[in-house]
């Protein structure tokens, strides 16, 4: 180490590992839409996206929040069967869904 510097090489460095956690699902290549409702109480969609994902309060505002603002927003992403489940769920108090392929 001639004048006491560290060098790094690219054997050391490394790189971030991207985990379901983080907020990306790639369990599937399906997502469900949700689109803006003027006929429900936000705490009424905020309580059936937790239902429906079990996503915590926070992340389930969000989305209420996105739907709010730009007329939707994507709820969750999963396989098919999974976001048929998820879609279900959010039609039960009818609320206006959709899935499609991403």
């Amino acid at each position: 180490m001639p004048g006491g510097t560290i060098e790094s090489t690219p054997d050391e460095l490394v790189l971030p590992r991207w985990q379901e956690r983080d907020g990306f699902n790639l369990s599937g290549p399906y997502i469900v839409i949700l689109y803006n409702d003027d006929h429900h109480q936000m705490d009424e969609v905020v309580i059936q996206l937790q239902k429906a994902t079990g996503y915590d309060i926070q992340r389930c505002i969000a989305i209420m929040i996105e739907a709010h603002t730009r007329s939707r927003a994507v709820a969750f992403s999963g396989s098919e069967d999974e976001c048929e489940r998820c879609a279900n769920i959010l039609r039960q108090i009818r609320l206006q869904v959709e899935t499609d392929k991403a």
